[in-house]
């Protein structure tokens, strides 16, 4: 495992963790993301050095190997022309190039390893800053749901539950001693009538009477 991996699984774990006690989520999210962007950018500038470096290593292994085949030539002409010694001197620097350039192609070839490594780690980097940012969106929206529930809830709590049941209880006997009251009143005069007509009336008396003596005259 390469040490940009074991970094990358090491931020991603820490952040996780530090998720499930933030207080603030979303801030933290965001610190997170700013220093992977600053991350992103060091290991992109770290991938096009390797690769200019890998594009050096190539061109020198070529040059190498061009000159071991050109040496060959020459070794070859020099023998032709009976020339055993300097044919030799040839060889022994084709020797040389033959050397240096399989120097440089495993460099070349390690190389092209890190250069696919880092690139799949390029990869794997912009992946989880992405699922980051996604988290965040999600936080930042569990967040807010979380403050219009606490203000559904003081604005409920503003408003007690049995408020409208007291209210509607006390003008139930407010109703009540009104119509009780009324009740009262009624009964008051309708026993006044009564008893005044039980007692009489000395002035209708005399009427009565006076229709007595008249029917008695009459009759």
């Amino acid at each position: 495992m390469s040490l940009l991996r074991r970094m990358r699984d090491i931020t991603v774990a820490t952040l996780n963790e530090h998720l499930e006690r933030a207080e603030d989520p979303v801030r933290l999210i965001d610190q997170y993301l700013a220093a992977q962007r600053e991350q992103l950018q060091q290991s992109e500038k770290l991938y096009q050095q390797c690769v200019s470096h890998a594009a050096a290593l190539r061109q020198q292994y070529l040059t190498a190997l061009e000159n071991k085949e050109k040496r060959e030539h020459q070794a070859m002409l020099a023998l032709k022309a009976g020339e055993e010694q300097m044919a030799r001197i040839v060889l022994q620097e084709k020797l040389q190039a033959e050397e240096k350039s399989e120097q440089y192609r495993e460099l070349y070839e390690q190389a092209k390893q890190s250069i696919l490594d880092l690139d799949d780690e390029l990869r794997q980097m912009k992946a989880d800053y992405n699922e980051v940012a996604d988290k965040r969106s999600y936080y930042l929206a569990r967040m807010e749901s979380a403050r219009l529930q606490q203000r559904l809830h003081a604005r409920m709590g503003g408003m007690s539950q049995d408020a409208a049941p007291r209210m509607f209880g006390r003008l139930e006997e407010r109703v009540s001693d009104m119509e009780l009251h009324a009740r009262t009143l009624r009964d008051v005069r309708r026993m006044s009538r009564e008893s005044y007509y039980a007692m009489g009336n000395p002035a209708v008396d005399a009427e009565i009477e006076a229709l007595r003596s008249k029917l008695k005259q009459e009759g």
